[in-house]
């Protein structure tokens, strides 16, 4: 006789589904939300009782034909893969992922829909590269800043003795040769200071902390003429980072937000933050790393120009007469050195830099 003990114990079916590592979405005949998981939650960035009973296609989109073949694969009950689609939430840029639909065993009319992101390994690859080609850029950078500046001094100084003796007309001159060296020298100073920007200091951070001091800062400064919002997720975890190189990267975006503003009628700046659990990141050597805190600089000026959307966390590349094209290349570089990514979603009348950043181990939170 077989003891009960030995019987394989059956797994609660909610146990499951709440475990499940990709968004799950259930699908009734009418195309309306019926029920998701806790991955699904986190991807929609909205709870299952909010979201439950309205229509998927209202809540997510998909940059596919999805209606035709979603009644198809369900009048014959049989299995839909969507691969390499955009998917978005209207609360965050798209991402690219690959969808599966499977009807649902004793729910007649019912879907569930599998919502598995793309990790951004081909994206990770090339920007690999392209660090690698910015990085040599700026090594040549550093060493001609360094053996400029020095004549660059002598030239400003004898301009100065110049104008010493010179007309009001002629002074016009020695004045423009003082402003553009020392304008020169301003520009080579952010070039030694990009390249002598030290490894960050990890501990447990607060994003929320550093995006209030940001804030404040900028009100201050440059963004006066800018109404700031903060839009907090209030249970977002702790980062893992140096706080005040994240500060520098809220402060360079936020500037750059503001410069782009007509600065007599002002703008508005959205701060946002939200916990996404799919989001991860696969580096070139195999590696993964979850990425799951996101914060999301937001602004309502005249977006990006069409020609530089692509480089702009290029070193020199930049959308502004006179701009010197190493704010977001420093924001690119300290966000990969905290193993984070930082991409753009910009059209006229909205640019979105999203920040996703590694959470703080328990351990850490747990000490601190």
């Amino acid at each position: 006789m077989t003891d009960s003990t030995d019987e394989p114990k059956m797994v609660d079916e909610r146990l499951i589904w709440s475990s499940l590592p990709v968004p799950a979405i259930i699908i009734d005949e009418d195309e309306n939300i019926l029920d998701m998981n806790p991955a699904a939650e986190g991807f929609m960035n909205n709870s299952a009782k909010w979201l439950r009973g309205q229509p998927i296609w209202d809540r997510l989109t998909v940059d596919a034909p999805m209606e035709n073949s979603l009644a198809r694969a369900r009048e014959h009950g049989t299995l839909l893969f969507v691969n390499d689609v955009d998917v978005g939430t209207g609360n965050r840029p798209p991402l690219v992922c690959n969808l599966q639909l499977a009807p649902v065993q004793g729910k007649p009319g019912c879907m569930i829909l599998l919502i598995s992101p793309r990790e951004l390994a081909s994206r990770v690859n090339q920007s690999q590269s392209v660090k690698s080609a910015a990085k040599s850029a700026i090594g040549m950078a550093e060493m001609l800043a360094h053996e400029i500046k020095n004549p660059l001094a002598g030239i400003t100084g004898a301009a100065q003795l110049l104008s010493m003796n010179l007309t009001n007309d002629d002074l016009e001159l020695t004045d423009l040769i003082v402003e553009e060296t020392r304008r020169i020298v301003k520009l080579l100073e952010q070039v030694e200071q990009f390249g002598n920007l030290s490894a960050p200091e990890r501990k447990p951070v607060n994003l929320h902390d550093v995006l209030d001091r940001a804030r404040r800062s900028a009100l201050l400064g440059f963004g006066a003429h800018m109404k700031i919002i903060e839009d907090y997720d209030p249970s977002l975890p702790l980062a893992l980072g140096d706080s005040d190189q994240l500060l520098q990267v809220v402060l360079n975006l936020i500037k750059n937000a503001s410069e782009a503003a007509d600065s007599s009628k002002g703008g508005t700046i959205r701060l946002h933050t939200y916990y996404e659990h799919s989001y991860s990141l696969r580096r070139a050597d195999g590696s993964g790393q979850s990425l799951p805190l996101q914060v999301e600089v937001i602004d309502d000026g005249p977006g990006l120009p069409p020609d530089i959307r692509g480089d702009v966390f290029d070193p020199f590349v930049s959308g502004r007469e006179n701009g010197t094209g190493l704010g977001l290349a420093l924001v690119s570089k300290i966000i990969s050195d905290h193993d984070g990514w930082v991409a753009v979603d910009s059209v006229p009348g909205k640019t979105r830099f999203r920040i996703s950043l590694p959470q703080a181990p328990r351990k850490q939170k747990e000490s601190n």
